[in-house]
């Protein structure tokens, strides 16, 4: 009983007197930490951002134009295309600003994740390279887009049938193997780094003017990304959890920073866009028939194959 007594007043002793400054200076240390993150604001990432918005509308949104307006004899059917080599360029250029923007986030994200989804990305864009590659160079054949694959008249009559059944595994590579690898873990990322850019000052959160001029080509590349991608669900779950994460934070007394201001105005406009483009085409019969359910968003590519390069 004696010793036991003598170790209860021993200072490293548990529960003893020496455990509790001890326990202080870890739960100050911790708090300390959790405040130097949200005192820390970034600066607006012009550069990034820019290079990012530039890149997307050149390597992603210009590869399929690119392969219709170089010559085909530059590029012949049976080698890859133009629009190949940006997508490409496109798969190295992404990842590595995607990793550049994660290190200027003023809060410490997980690191694993943050790997895990740009390796999956790189992935799921290499698979969508292929398939995306031998579909566009389809159109040179006659292939129509606004069509499902059994529908095409290049493609319905192919025999052996087995043959169609090979260009619907090529299609469900492209469009949607490829393109959940791809965007799942873009959208992750990019709301993995939204949720550092919080800011303790008010004053600090505002959009700065050259935000507010990258605002309008981001939104629309992201109306692209989500009609031409079809991954309306993905992109309003990501939208709303951006809200909610900006409500809770406001409880927190804690205010976006301009980089999360961007990206917000970004999405809401790339939603309203959304929202206008679906309105506009709401009642065409032909893309009714191809995307059919409650959720229905045609691509722009079905709307150019089908309004647009059939005009005599």
């Amino acid at each position: 009983m004696e010793s036991a007594a003598r170790r209860r007043q021993l200072p490293g002793a548990a529960g003893g007197p020496g455990a509790q400054p001890g326990a202080f200076f870890l739960q100050a240390r911790h708090s300390s930490l959790k405040a130097d993150e949200a005192d820390r604001t970034a600066p607006f990432h012009f550069d990034l951002w820019f290079y990012f918005t530039l890149q997307n509308w050149v390597l992603d949104f210009g590869r399929p134009i690119a392969m219709l307006v170089f010559p085909l004899q530059w590029f012949p059917l049976n080698k890859p295309s133009v629009g190949d080599y940006f997508h490409m360029a496109y798969n190295i250029i992404t990842p590595f600003l995607l990793l550049k923007l994660i290190e200027r986030s003023p809060r410490t994200l997980p690191r694993s994740v943050v790997y895990i989804s740009i390796i999956t990305f790189i992935m799921g864009a290499s698979i969508h390279l292929v398939g995306d590659s031998v579909n566009h160079r389809l159109l040179f054949s006659g292939y129509q887009h606004h069509l499902s694959v059994r529908e095409n008249p290049i493609i319905k009559n192919l025999k052996p049938e087995t043959l169609i059944d090979s260009f619907e595994l090529l299609y469900y590579y492209d469009e949607y193997l490829g393109h959940c690898l791809w965007y799942i873990p873009f959208f992750l990322i990019l709301f993995m780094y939204f949720s550092g850019c919080f800011t303790a000052c008010k004053e600090q959160s505002f959009m700065p003017g050259p935000a507010l001029l990258l605002v309008v080509p981001s939104g629309l590349y992201y109306w692209y990304l989500v009609t031409e991608g079809q991954i309306f669900i993905l992109f309003i779950f990501t939208f709303f959890a951006m809200l909610a994460l900006v409500l809770h934070q406001k409880r927190r007394c804690l205010f976006l920073d301009s980089n999360g201001f961007f990206l917000l105005y970004s999405f809401t406009f790339t939603l309203s866009l959304v929202v206008i483009w679906v309105a506009w085409l709401w009642n065409d019969p032909v893309l009714r028939k191809k995307y059919p359910g409650v959720i229905y968003v045609p691509e722009p590519w079905a709307f150019y194959t089908l309004h647009v390069s059939s005009r005599p």
